[in-house]
């Protein structure tokens, strides 16, 4: 089994999703929701913050042990400080996986939509809605989760042992 921790960062806000790709030696399967969640900040100063997301992405990789991650590269969007916000949030998730020796793959916002919603240009609703059809999920997750999962899903489709079943 191969599982994938999938981490949509953001130095308020960092979504996560756990799923396992259905790999086995020899056998290819459906990708199968395990767990996803919003790692919340406290109020205060952005170290505080940064030990939250790494203390939190490292209990996670106690938890389900993964064998990959994935994380969203960074983007200029409205600001360059905000941007500057999301380095520092995905330094600390990276630094968490890093330290477990567990393999990175980063990919870009495009690349992700375009992996899960056949279109680089989807938008969140759209994200979610491949989300839930994909893992066959009863409901819809908070928009960062299913994010997070959107990337462990888009990692998964990289794999070129991976046949995507829909």
């Amino acid at each position: 089994m191969s599982i994938v921790l999938g981490i949509d960062p953001g130095s308020r806000i960092t979504g996560y999703g756990i799923i396992d790709t259905g790999k086995r030696p020899g056998a290819r399967g459906q990708p199968k929701y395990l767990a996803s969640g919003c790692i919340r900040m406290p109020n205060g100063d952005m170290s505080s913050r940064l030990l939250t997301i790494y203390k939190s992405v490292g209990q996670l990789v106690a938890e389900y042990a993964p064998d990959q991650a994935a994380i969203e590269q960074v983007f200029v969007g409205k600001s360059v400080s905000s941007a500057l916000k999301l380095g520092h949030a995905r330094g600390a998730a990276m630094l968490a996986i890093a330290e477990a020796g567990i393999p990175l793959g980063e990919y870009a916002p495009r690349s992700i939509k375009q992996a899960v919603a056949g279109t680089g240009a989807a938008d969140k609703v759209q994200v979610q809605d491949m989300v839930v059809t994909l893992l066959k999920l009863n409901r819809a997750p908070a928009a960062d989760a299913a994010d997070a999962l959107a990337i462990a899903l888009c990692h998964a489709f990289n794999d070129n042992s991976y046949a995507r079943v829909l």
